[in-house]
């Protein structure tokens, strides 16, 4: 569900994803819920690495669709890093995670989450749009989850 007040949201890798392929489960509801923070007024943000695994996934077979070229995705690439704002990974970034991880019990798969969680405070970003609400269950201190759907909590 959209928040009314404008504020920084962060888009995780899965809502590109669905938004990006029109095969893919929840196509309609991520491109709704983008366009919907967009009208209210809301900063969007992504990282450098939701890029890279925006790539990662996409070049790969899914069960919603084959591999899909790279320079499709290229395309699609540069023009997310128009259309939002692009967190750089910085040393304020790692020396945030290192924190984060001293903090919460993270592995494995889990760094990448820690790391957009670090992104996103380094940023001064509270809020996540995801459609893996699970994955950051443990950081519910540090960040405010927004599920793609509703029924994800």
């Amino acid at each position: 569900m959209v928040t009314t007040d404008a504020k920084s949201v962060f888009l995780d890798t899965n809502v590109l994803v669905y938004a990006s392929v029109a095969e893919a489960p929840l196509h309609q509801v991520a491109r709704d819920a983008i366009q919907a923070y967009e009208q209210s007024g809301n900063s969007l943000w992504i990282s450098r690495q939701v890029l890279r695994e925006y790539l990662a996934v996409l070049t790969r077979p899914q069960a919603f669709t084959e591999p899909i070229p790279i320079e499709t995705l290229l395309v699609a690439v540069q023009a997310f890093a128009t259309r939002f704002q692009v967190a750089d990974e910085t040393l304020q970034v790692t020396e945030r995670l290192i924190k984060i991880m001293e903090q919460v019990t993270v592995g494995g798969r889990q760094v990448h989450d820690a790391n957009i969680v670090a992104t996103m405070q380094t940023y001064g970003i509270e809020q996540l749009l995801t459609h893996n609400v699970g994955d950051f269950v443990r950081f519910a201190e540090l960040i405010t989850v927004l599920p793609l759907v509703t029924n994800d909590i």
